[in-house]
């Protein structure tokens, strides 16, 4: 069968997976001159169907760099996506024979990917979750789109995603935990705490812990310390606002009912006289 919208002409070449919900194949555009491939997911369930463009379109991520078409034939509904060569990443992820520096690089490719898809989070977390990541013969890290929609739930959302990508980090830096790596000891502090909730604060951890490029300096080393405890000082200074918002409001309202500045006097007309003699003479 040949599924046909306005642009596109994709003939199955490849069947990948035939499900209860969708089916997968590798298809050639017929209408591209270079008979290019793509990933084209068929969604027959109807429910489903709705959810996907549900999620397309009302999400805030409509994968506009990834989602090459999407379009209806009769009753099913088509997504197309890019096709790449699978270099699977944990079947051609050598972390012993790599330095600290490379295996932080694939970490941060890592996360990059999933930042720049720009996937509605359901999808993207089946992507993950089912380990459709791609290393490249230079050390990038690619998607791939065949997926199963048989388990899409539409409640995930980034931290989940966040969650399942910093596991998987953990297990692309897991043989230089030998080395006190500090980007492996800080990822795993922080996924047994549940801390990651957004992507960008994931970057941000591993860059800032990561060896490469950087020379390890005080000024470093302190603001690794910062980092590392930012929660603490961040309880720190909330709870240091609030006692000061509450000694605001207690000079607010006695200066309201009592009149004047009865805090002020109070602090200090008590020096104004010590025994019976005025300090004031």
């Amino acid at each position: 069968m040949i599924y046909e919208s306005g642009k596109m002409r994709l003939l199955p070449v490849a069947t990948k997976s035939i499900g209860k919900v969708n089916d997968c194949y590798i298809c050639r555009d017929l209408a591209s001159s270079g008979g290019i491939l793509y990933t084209v997911i068929v969604v027959h369930e109807h429910e489903i169907v709705r959810k996907i463009l549900e999620l397309f379109q009302l999400s805030g991520r409509s994968g506009k760099d990834v989602l090459v078409d999407n379009f209806a034939v009769a009753d099913k509904h088509v997504l197309v996506f890019p096709y790449h060569n699978e270099r699977p990443l944990f079947d051609f992820y050598v972390g012993e024979t790599l330095s600290l520096s490379k295996c932080e690089d694939i970490c941060i490719s890592t996360i990059l990917a999933c930042i720049t898809c720009d996937l509605p989070y359901p999808i993207l977390y089946l992507l993950l979750k089912n380990e459709k990541l791609n290393l490249s013969s230079d050390g990038s890290v690619y998607l791939s789109y065949d997926m199963s929609l048989d388990e899409l739930d539409e409640t995930i959302a980034e931290r989940e995603c966040t969650d399942i990508c910093a596991r998987l980090l953990l297990r692309i830096l897991e043989p230089k935990s030998g080395q006190k790596a500090t980007s492996y000891y800080l990822l795993d502090k922080k996924v047994a705490n549940g801390s990651y909730q957004k992507f960008p604060d994931l970057y941000r951890d591993v860059t800032i812990a990561a060896v490469s490029k950087k020379k390890i300096t005080p000024f470093f080393i302190i603001r690794l310390w910062f980092k590392r405890n930012a929660d603490t000082l961040i309880g720190i200074l909330f709870w240091l606002s609030f006692l000061l918002g509450l000694f605001a409001l207690s000079i607010l309202l006695s200066s309201i009912f009592l009149g004047g500045n009865s805090w002020l006097r109070l602090l200090f007309n008590t020096f104004k006289k010590i025994g019976t003699e005025s300090l004031l003479q």
